[in-house]
């Protein structure tokens, strides 16, 4: 046991001679994280004799690392001689399942016989809670709608409802419940929120009637949510015996990936780590503030871990693990400058109403990265660079830079003994960027056997049935203003159409659809997303309706698992209908499956894909993280996607309402105010809407960097970088044609432009 502690690097062992109590450690990239907490773990269960009864509790966020901490706990416990006792490896929603089954009454969650469901802005629920709001909350609505000088026109504000209720506010109502939710915002606090009496809208009313419209719908219909499994949970603690019980079988708490857990999460582990006869709490979290890349878009926030960082300093229990063995010198260099450069270029640029929140907006905490030492036990530490080890380019355009990628990939692969040995990735910012990269790169199978896998980051196991049962309602029902546009999102979801104000094609779908004489020319883009749907409405014709979904899978592009999942849908509903075959009872059956919200697509990649030696991977750079590559290609680095434009983006259907985005500055305000309750600060809490904007365009523009530094920490041999000279503005927008028109000069992220000149 103690050679598993001695093999440990300096920071990691503090975390292998932890004895009880809180600490954090803030690990960098490449740390060795799971490792450390392995035998960390593996050292608590020796030292108190833990076994079934009295258990190490390890958390994380997703079912991968689970299993990757489980199996390296047990290997150190099989090199002991002990047996794989005394702990038990969870997410943190599979833990909050457990302690609700155990005490059903208690939690409140009836799990047998509810169902439990991701709440996306596009999930039905979301879309009824609107709908229904709306309906109850006439004023609100009428001013969102009538905002701007709105002149009365009768298509404006047919657009204007179409984007207010299957756009904005799907949006604004899927970040404002989960921010309240997750912060564990009671009804007495919520009806002592109030809004900033100079805001044209009152977001704080908007939102505590759409959280109960929410609310009431969830309990009619028998669903949960995620953070309802950690409520419940919570109030299973409540109760003193219950508690007391759980605490006795939990000696303590280890959490990793800190930064992105949410306050009641963090609540729930502190109240199991707390030992019921003395109090004392047995609590260790490890994370990476600079690995924040989730909190925009997500109701994690790296602040409740940084204010656990400062408790536990203030008790001399805070850590660094600084050493990484990853990366090359080099690579790990160029990451230290950037972090640096990044933070120094925000301080300088930052607006004066800001200064006094730096810390929430500066992107990094000052901790860089350090080579491991030369007795370190890690094979390979700190490999040897490939060329220069970090390169960087500036070519004429995209089209020219898929060239360069090409020709540089064909030299890394250039024999059968570099192809098995080595492995490569291109991360990009945007799957349309991978769409485009893969297209393009085709030829390295077919030329030089390198395969190319692209993997984005749309669940379609989910999202399939959604996508059919749109389209069938639209061929069933073409003059619907709803069934069409859903029909023309999916289409444009799929890159089938190019992305375009998709509320005012469906207005008038007869006008759109079957245009006359005296109507303005359509553009090509409007031409080729009419046509796809014609298509749909033959096919209605032509085809009998048993065969219009494997028509639509065909139409749509489905790909192997894909394809499996859209036919086992088609098996599970004809077996249904039998006896009463029809398109009304297929879009009825199809509804009802939807709803239940229990079909289970067919995966059929696992994860050993993302890795495999001798392949070029193609996936987003929120996709990579904790992942690792030899070589990592970064290309399309522009200023108006990283770190993104001088002003904040809003979407084009919901400019109407202000040069800001409604959803994300209601989730900004909602932050601001359970800031205010968790770290007992005593500044005012941000409640201007228009200052609130700028904070939100700031926060995104951290984490877009952080998101640039951990797609730079990928890589281990050689990271290839580059921003070309002409690109296109918006990918949404691009037709990948061969015409160069289309591009526009674009300046590359200013990081780029550091090193550039740094090198």
């Amino acid at each position: 046991m103690q050679n598993l502690i001695d093999n440990l690097r300096e920071g990691q062992k503090y975390l292998g001679e932890w004895k009880g109590g809180k600490m954090a450690i803030s690990a960098v990239p490449g740390a060795g994280k799971s490792h450390s907490l392995a035998v960390a773990a593996t050292v608590t269960i020796k030292n108190h004799n833990l076994n079934n009864n009295r258990q190490l509790l390890i958390v994380t966020y997703t079912r991968s690392a689970t299993a990757s901490i489980k199996d390296k706990i047990k290997n150190n416990l099989k090199q002991l001689n002990l047996p794989s006792i005394g702990f038990s490896v969870q997410t943190i929603h599979g833990l909050a399942v457990n302690i609700a089954n155990r005490h059903p009454l208690l939690s409140q969650l009836h799990l047998e016989s509810s169902t439990l469901i991701d709440a996306t802005p596009s999930h039905r629920i979301l879309r009824t809670t609107v709908t229904e709001w709306a309906k109850n909350n006439g004023a609100y609505y009428q001013l969102l709608l009538k905002s701007n000088n709105f002149d009365g026109e009768e298509s404006e504000r047919l657009r204007r409802d179409s984007a207010l209720l299957t756009e904005v506010l799907p949006k604004f109502a899927h970040n404002v419940i989960r921010q309240i939710k997750s912060s564990g915002l009671t009804n007495y606090e919520l009806d002592t929120l109030q809004d900033d009496l100079n805001n044209p809208y009152r977001l704080i009313a908007m939102a505590k009637g759409l959280y109960q419209e929410y609310e009431m719908l969830m309990k009619k219909e028998s669903l949960i949510d995620y953070d309802d499994l950690i409520l419940g949970a919570l109030r299973v603690l409540e109760d003193d015996k219950a508690r007391e019980m759980w605490q006795k079988e939990v000696f303590g708490v280890f959490e990793d990936e800190a930064q992105d857990s949410s306050p009641l999460q963090g609540k729930l582990l502190e109240i199991l780590a707390t030992d019921t006869n003395n109090g004392k709490v047995n609590f260790v979290r490890v994370g990476d503030p600079n690995q924040a890349i989730n909190s925009t878009f997500t109701a994690s926030d790296p602040l409740y871990f940084r204010l656990f960082c400062h408790e536990c300093q203030e008790n001399g229990q805070f850590f660094t693990m600084n050493q990484a063995g990853r990366s090359s010198k080099t690579i790990i260099e160029t990451a230290n400058k950037t972090l640096k450069w990044v933070n120094q270029n925000i301080r300088q640029k930052l607006p004066d109403k800001l200064t006094n929140d730096l810390e929430s907006i500066l992107p990094f905490r000052e901790q860089y990265i350090e080579i491991v030492g030369k007795e370190d036990q890690q094979s390979d530490a700190n490999p040897q660079a490939e060329g220069k080890g970090v390169e960087i380019y500036e070519p004429e355009d995209i089209y020219k830079t898929v060239e360069l990628i090409g020709k540089r990939i064909i030299q890394l692969f250039n024999n059968e003994e570099a192809k098995d040995s080595y492995n490569l990735a291109i991360l990009v910012r945007e799957n349309r960027q991978g769409f485009f990269l893969a297209k393009h790169l085709e030829y390295l199978n077919s030329q030089y056997k390198i395969l190319v896998k692209l993997i984005h980051d749309v669940n379609n196991y989910t999202e399939i049935p959604q996508q059919i049962l749109s389209i069938l309602q639209f061929i069933d029902c073409p003059h619907s203003r709803e069934y069409l546009k859903n029909t023309l999102e999916t289409l444009q979801n799929k890159d089938l159409i190019e992305a375009q104000d998709l509320n005012a094609l469906s207005i008038y779908p007869e006008k759109f659809l079957y245009p006359s004489a005296i109507e303005p020319p359509q553009s090509e883009h409007i031409k080729k997303a009419k046509n796809y749907c014609l298509k749909l409405l033959k096919a209605r014709l032509e085809l009998p309706h048993y065969r219009l979904i494997p028509f639509i899978s065909s139409l749509l592009g489905y790909k192997k698992s894909e394809l499996a999942t859209a036919q086992k849908l088609s098996e599970t509903i004809y077996q249904q209908i039998i006896g009463n075959s029809s398109l009304k009872t297929m879009i009825s059956t199809l509804q009802e499956i939807i709803n239940s919200e229990k079909f289970k697509g067919v995966e059929i990649d696992n994860e050993d894909i993302y890795s495999k030696n001798g392949q070029v991977t193609i996936m987003t750079m929120h996709k990579a993280k904790g992942l690792q590559w030899d070589y990592v290609f970064l290309p399309f680095l522009h200023e108006n996607v990283i770190p993104g434009g001088a002003d904040p983006y809003v979407p084009k259907s919901g400019r109407f309402l202000g040069n800001f985005s409604l959803p994300d500055v209601a989730r900004t305000i909602l932050r601001s105010l359970t800031h205010q309750k968790y770290s007992c600060d005593n500044k005012p809490p941000l409640t201007n809407i228009f200052l609130a904007s700028q904070k939100t365009h700031q926060l995104k523009q951290a984490e877009e960097y952080r998101l640039l530094y951990v797609a730079m920490t990928r890589a281990k041999r050689l990271l290839w970088m580059s921003s070309a000279k002409k690109a296109p503005w918006q990918w949404n927008f691009f037709e990948d044609n061969g015409n160069k028109n289309q591009l526009q000069d674009s300046k590359p992220c200013p990081v780029i432009d550091f090193l550039q000149k740094s090198q």
